[in-house]
């Protein structure tokens, strides 16, 4: 027989080896899939960082360019455009921050004022470029709240300047602005309320009625840019979360406020409106769930310990949950209310007696019942049976007589004035509409512009701010008794910039000193005393009514005329 082959030879069992090699690789492979769930932990953690690398990324210079924009453009419409545009793109770590700091609202307490900033503009270089984040700023925001104590003055601007030394020429002018409360770009927040809209195709109405509830725009704009709509139903009317308070249009008088409220369609039968007293206080939203007590500002920060009557006024009361809005307000021992800054010098630190007394004209939730959406009609009943000596003065009427002498004995109370409004309409919380509307006590006063400061933002190039003063009878000169540039029409603002140019004397920074010679007609409604200006007083709420080509200095309103003005006030 022929000799076999090497092939032949081969036993099939040298195969099995190999065969159970590759039985053998099977628990690799199933090893290998139980790494997979981690694999995806990982690949998650790993898209968490870049997502917040990415929204530390978010330059300030951004904000900065679009609210500088904003600022120059007329138009509402395209105004939201430039706002959702920036909004629609920034990551999810920016998203609250840039809404907030584009509503002009910095988020924290900085105990920073115009003299630090302006100290620190003047020695802070321009950096080359823009390196600033979002993120980085709003940090170094918080650092500066938790400064107190001997040398935090100096350790704050220390910090400040720190800060301004990394920004851009463009990125100081917005710190400063955002710092000072001075960010003008047209109506802030509602602004922003409707560029989160166009940016998320979300109503703006449920945006807005979500940030009325949340009292804050930074969290309503990270829920909605990052979930849409269903991200808004976290938001709701919760005893302890503050809401923004109602708020009021003007009207010259009760008369227009009756016209105004039937044009509108918001009196009652007959035309009436709900007329009460406008007290110069300061206003508290009142939250209580059982021995809980905590109180607002307008602003929103908790003042409980200010105000410690107002609390135990509302101990006092029979129900356990309650969510009532009003104002405290402090009496002379006549019975008259004291002028607002006593009142304000009232409030205490430490809980002990503040000498405020509490009034009530408004309330949103009582027990389970929540009260926002209910006329206030029935609203204003409700004060009257649960807290029936804490409710203001009213009077429903649509005659225009009556409203007239309930507006007198208001003033001659000494109060500033009244308030009408619709028997019919909702609490519509943060809302400035035709719903509410103040009549108060307006004076006049011709007075002598001494000085302008340069505007900014779209009235950047034109002199805005102006300094008032009141003749001296004694003397040939002005006392300055404050600033204002309100009231100014974009016509007014152009002719104001050429005429004081041409009477100018002096510079000091962004301020030009002219000479006085122009004189306009002020509206105020108060006098104030103010260590800030040579004759110790200052107006309250002043604006430009019009300029007074027909009248020379010689002829302006004295500073013994303001005097009594405040004297009669009980200021002085």
């Amino acid at each position: 027989r022929p000799a076999p082959t090497r092939a032949a030879t081969q036993r099939p069992a040298t195969t099995r080896p190999a065969t159970k090699r590759a039985v053998t690789k099977r628990p690799v492979t199933k090893r290998a899939a139980t790494k997979r769930p981690a694999t995806k932990r990982a690949a998650a953690k790993r898209a968490t960082r870049t997502r917040a690398r990415e929204g530390c990324r978010v330059l300030l210079e951004a904000l900065a360019k679009t609210s500088e924009l904003v600022a120059a453009t007329r138009g509402r419409k395209a105004k939201v455009v430039y706002l959702a545009q920036l909004l629609g793109a920034a990551p999810e770590a920016a998203r609250a921050i840039a809404a907030r700091y584009l509503a002009g609202d910095v988020a924290h307490k900085l105990g920073v004022g115009h003299a630090m900033v302006a100290e620190v503009r003047t020695h802070a270089a321009l950096a080359d470029a823009a390196s600033l984040t979002l993120v980085e700023v709003d940090a170094r925001f918080a650092a500066l709240v938790g400064l107190s104590g001997s040398g935090s003055s100096s350790a704050r601007r220390d910090q400040l300047g720190s800060l301004f030394a990394r920004a851009t020429a463009v990125e100081q002018t917005f710190l400063a602005a955002l710092i000072l409360g001075e960010l003008r770009q047209g109506a802030l927040d509602a602004l922003v309320v409707d560029a989160l809209g166009l940016a998320t195709g979300v109503p703006a109405k449920a945006i807005r009625t979500a940030y009325m509830l949340a009292g804050e725009l930074g969290t309503v704009a990270a829920a909605v840019l990052g979930e849409g709509l269903a991200g808004l139903a976290r938001f709701g009317l919760t005893v302890g979360t503050p809401v923004l308070p109602m708020l009021a249009q003007t009207a010259e008088s009760p008369a227009e406020a009756l016209s105004v409220g039937l044009g509108e369609g918001l009196g009652a039968a007959g035309g009436a409106l709900s007329f009460e007293y406008k007290l110069d206080g300061f206003r508290v939203q009142i939250h209580k769930a059982g021995e809980t007590i905590r109180v607002y500002s307008r602003a929103l920060n908790d003042v409980t310990s200010s105000v410690p009557e107002v609390v135990a006024a509302t101990r006092a009361l029979a129900p356990q949950r309650l969510i009532l809005d009003g104002e405290a307000l402090a009496y002379g021992p006549t019975g008259r209310p004291l002028p607002f800054q006593d009142t304000m010098s009232r409030k205490t630190i430490d809980g002990s007696a503040s000498g405020l007394r509490l009034s009530l004209f408004d309330v949103l939730l009582v027990d389970d019942q929540t009260l926002l959406g209910v006329p206030a009609r029935e609203r204003f009943e409700i004060i009257e049976r649960v807290a029936p000596i804490h409710a203001i003065p009213r009077l429903i009427t649509g005659e225009a007589a009556a409203a007239d002498e309930f507006y007198a004995r208001a003033l001659a109370a000494g109060h500033e004035g009244v308030m009408a409004k619709s028997l019919e309409a909702p609490y519509d919380a943060g809302s400035r509409g035709a719903a509410w509307m103040k009549i108060k006590r307006v004076r006049r006063l011709d007075l002598v512009i001494v000085a302008a400061e340069w505007g900014s933002g779209r009235r950047k190039g034109k002199l805005s701010n102006l300094h008032l003063g009141a003749r001296d009878p004694g003397g040939s000169g002005f006392v300055m008794l404050g600033k204002t540039f309100k009231g100014l029409t974009d016509a007014t603002l152009a002719w104001q910039t050429v005429e004081l140019l041409a009477r100018q004397v002096d510079r000091d920074g962004h301020v030009i000193h002219v000479r006085p010679e122009l004189v306009a007609e002020i509206a105020f409604n108060d006098v104030l005393r103010s260590s800030q200006y040579p004759g110790g007083l200052a107006l309250r709420h002043a604006r430009v009514v019009r300029y007074r080509d027909d009248k020379t200095a010689a002829e302006a309103d004295t500073i013994d005329t303001v005097r009594a003005f405040a004297i009669a006030d009980g200021v002085l």
